[in-house]
């Protein structure tokens, strides 16, 4: 066989026994060296993968595998070098048989393969002799980790009673181990502590009810599991955990009271809603499960009330009805307990309620006396004379019936006292006269006071209904206003009436309608009663006239069914209005005003025109000052506008631009702030003659207009918009010439300003300060 054509295989003993099937399992638990097997083929290298043991804590280089080329005649003229992950660090190789060893240890869970390349070199030429390959070397695992429990301690609930089998939690441990090779990851569950009430299953962890438990005799347990490496083999490792089970509350158990006959007293005096007293049911199971309602059964539920104390669950009997010492002096309640939400798995166990019996004993008190009504209603006529009887009220002592007992009102403070009573038999009568118009009701307080002992007093009401009596006349239902056309022809409906009656009726109100006597001499109109409380007012007669007659005032009687009848007579006044035969209610009321006032329609033009007229002229005079004033200050600011500013700060001429701030005379709102002044004492004379030399286009002006436009521009108090500012040059054409004192030797007394008259109107004001200023110091 040609070496160089055919595969060359180097298979030592010991990696034969490494890799045949039947010393695998032994070898995945034996931490001495692991071996491989490489094989070259024509056109390159194959590799069976090649395998190291981790942790390996030898101290010499550990044998790994080897690479030989068929082309290796083993004259050393071969060298075989190692590349890739590790190489020369943690592997090295031979050069010259192609052995590799591992020198140090290496750790599956950092790292579980590395990968390297291996390359046959001639010595003599450095050229390739095999090509490059790549080849892996695997960390073979070894059962180095401890099982961990991540999640633990644990903490689990099951309801109480639960069946045999029940699931109640899972726990699961981690080992750090390869679970693809040996066992050294495979983990068993075994349960150290909880027996005989939970078991665990090995491989999930999962652990069950192995017995049913009541809560009432311990809520809570503590098991203990532990996990085995190497599926609990001998020199494996393992870990526990804790699991902390707490049963919860079923309703498993009805309330029981402990007693069956309990005894309560109440005294007869006590109010309504008193409570009695309180008893309880006991419950073995918490929470909602012993919540509990209480009911009381039979006839006492009348007198006596119970309601559950949802904090306590306690029953808390309270007084519905005023018990009697003398009427009953004991009573006998039955009470019944019973669960308040119901589990229908555990019904078989017996109804979930329980009842005992209650002795309430009342006890006697000296009570107040009592009426024999709680509210009266009485009756009485308007109208009857003081002292009249209303009715009679009548109370006792409940304690001992010949104790006396004295009667009074409650007064009512800024009420009219309209009744009174007699304090020894309860009699009440009238002492104002009544009117049922005012007020149909009246409801007083009457008490009643032991004489023995004046603490004791009860009250009743008393309804007085105050009787109606015919004793008002009907009347007009409102004012009419009444006005005929003077062309009014005869028959003609006019107004239509109606009337009231403050007086109630047992029947409806029917009033009768007619011309009282007094009117129906010669009478112009006439009435007709419709028959449904209303009546008609006509006409008797055609035509009218204003100048004849301007009222008519008609005496209408009206008369109303009550017993006995009342008759009044009221008065409708009938206007005549300038009109045709449809009246115009706006036209009469205005003619019968003027009617009124004794003026005519023509006068009232005339005066209204004469007033129009005055008030026109007063307003033209108003407008006329008005506009005199407004010329003549218009005038006066035309005038001194442009030519005099006053400020209070005295300056150093026309030259000193510092002395005043100008923005104040731009904007209101900008309050004068004080800039220090340039001292220009020794310049202003030299810059004033220069001033006099120079003309608006000179450098000097520019140079001013500058420095002033930069100013207006950095003021932060301007107004943030454009503004027009002048400054007036002189020049040097001015006949008068300066007007400043600084250019002049005289003082300001030696001076004469008369030649300012001579200027013209525009400095006539100036001229009349100046002159005048002199004069007066002269």
């Amino acid at each position: 066989m040609n070496c160089s054509t055919l595969l060359c295989l180097l298979l030592t003993v010991v990696q034969l026994w490494l890799f045949s099937p039947s010393t695998q399992n032994h070898s995945a638990q034996n931490t001495n060296q692991s071996y491989t097997t490489v094989r070259r083929v024509k056109r390159g290298w194959i590799w069976e993968p090649l395998f190291v043991t981790e942790e390996q804590t030898s101290r010499m280089p550990v044998y790994v595998g080897q690479l030989k080329s068929d082309l290796d005649k083993q004259d050393g003229n071969l060298q075989y070098i190692l590349t890739g992950e590790g190489a020369g660090s943690i592997f090295i190789i031979d050069e010259y048989n192609g052995k590799i060893y591992v020198i140090q240890k290496v750790d599956r869970e950092e790292k579980p393969f590395y990968i390297l390349r291996a390359q046959a070199l001639n010595r003599n030429t450095r050229l390739p002799v095999e090509p490059e390959s790549e080849f892996i070397i695997k960390v073979r695992d070894i059962n180095d980790h401890k099982p961990q429990f991540l999640d633990g301690p644990y903490v689990a609930t099951v309801p109480e009673m639960s069946p045999e089998g029940t699931s109640v939690a899972q726990v699961t441990a981690t080992d750090g181990d390869d679970p693809s090779y040996g066992n050294s990851a495979r983990l068993i569950y075994s349960l150290i502590q909880g027996q005989p009430y939970f078991s665990v299953e090995p491989k999930t962890g999962v652990i069950r009810m192995a017995s049913q438990m009541d809560r009432e005799t311990k809520d809570q347990y503590l098991v203990i599991i532990q996990a085995k490496d190497m599926v609990g083999q001998a020199g494996a490792f393992s870990a526990t955990a804790t699991v902390t089970i707490s049963l919860s509350d079923m309703n498993d158990n009805p309330p029981k009271f402990q007693e069956r006959l309990y005894y309560l007293n109440i005294s007869e005096d006590a109010p309504v809603g008193t409570t009695v007293g309180k008893i309880m049911a006991e419950d073995s199971d918490i929470g909602e499960n012993a919540a509990m309602n209480y009911f009381i059964e039979g006839d006492s539920s009348d007198v006596f009330g119970i309601i559950t104390d949802n904090e306590t669950q306690e029953g808390i009997i309270l007084l519905k009805k005023r018990v009697d010492y003398e009427s009953k002096r004991r009573h006998s309640v039955s009470i019944k307990a019973v669960n308040r939400y119901i589990d229908d798995r555990f019904l078989k166990e017996g109804p979930f309620e329980d009842t005992t019996t209650v002795k309430i004993s009342v006890q006697d008190a000296d009570e107040p006396p009592v009426f024999n009504l709680e509210n009266y209603v009485m009756e009485i006529a308007e109208g009857v004379a003081n002292g009249s009887l209303v009715g009679v009220v009548s109370a006792r002592d409940p304690d001992n019936v010949e104790s006396p007992v004295r009667y009074s009102i409650v007064q009512v403070m800024h009420l009219k006292r309209l009744f009174s009573i007699n304090e020894h038999n309860g009699t009440i009568i009238t002492t104002e006269p009544l009117d049922r118009e005012i007020a149909s009701w009246h409801n007083i307080t009457v008490t009643a006071t032991e004489t023995r002992n004046p603490e004791k007093i009860s009250e009743a009401n008393v309804y007085i209904q105050v009787l109606d009596v015919n004793d008002h006349a009907p009347e007009f239902a409102k004012f009419y206003e009444t006005f005929v056309c003077e062309n009014a022809v005869s028959n003609q409906l006019i107004q239509s009436i109606s009337a009231v009656d403050k007086d109630d009726s047992e029947e409806s109100h029917h009033f009768y309608f007619a011309l009282a006597q007094e009117g129906k001499n010669n009478s112009r109109f006439t009435v007709k009663d419709n028959q449904d409380n209303t009546a008609g007012i006509f006409t008797a007669k055609s035509g009218f006239s204003r100048q004849e007659q301007f009222y008519f005032y008609l005496p209408i009687l009206i008369l109303d069914n009550g017993s006995p009848p009342l008759t009044s007579t009221n008065t409708l006044t009938v206007t005549v209005c300038d009109c045709d035969t449809e009246v115009n209610t706006f036209y009469c009321r205005y003619g019968a005003f003027m009617y009124s006032m004794g003026l005519s329609t023509e006068a009232l033009v005339a005066v209204l025109a004469c007033i129009l007229i005055l008030l026109v002229f007063f307003l033209a005079i108003v407008a006329i000052r008005q506009q005199r004033k407004k010329s003549l200050f218009s005038e006066k600011v035309e005038e001194f506008r442009e030519n005099i500013v006053r400020y209070d700060d005295e300056g150093g001429g026309e030259e000193d631009t510092e002395a005043f701030d100008i923005s104040a005379l731009r904007t209101r709102t900008v309050m004068r702030t004080c800039k220090p002044r340039k001292n220009i004492t020794t310049e202003i004379h030299s810059l004033y003659r220069q001033s006099l030399q120079v003309g608006p286009d000179s450098a000097i002006f520019r140079q001013f207009i500058s420095e002033k436009l930069e100013e207006a521009n950095t003021d932060p108090s301007a107004p943030p918009y454009d503004s027009l500012q002048r400054y007036v040059f002189e020049g040097t054409g001015s006949l008068a010439g300066s007007l400043s004192s600084l250019g002049s030797d005289m003082s300001d007394v030696d001076q004469n300003y008369d030649y300012l008259s001579d200027w013209g109107p525009h400095f006539k004001q100036l001229a009349g300060m100046y002159v005048s200023h002199r004069s007066a110091r002269d």
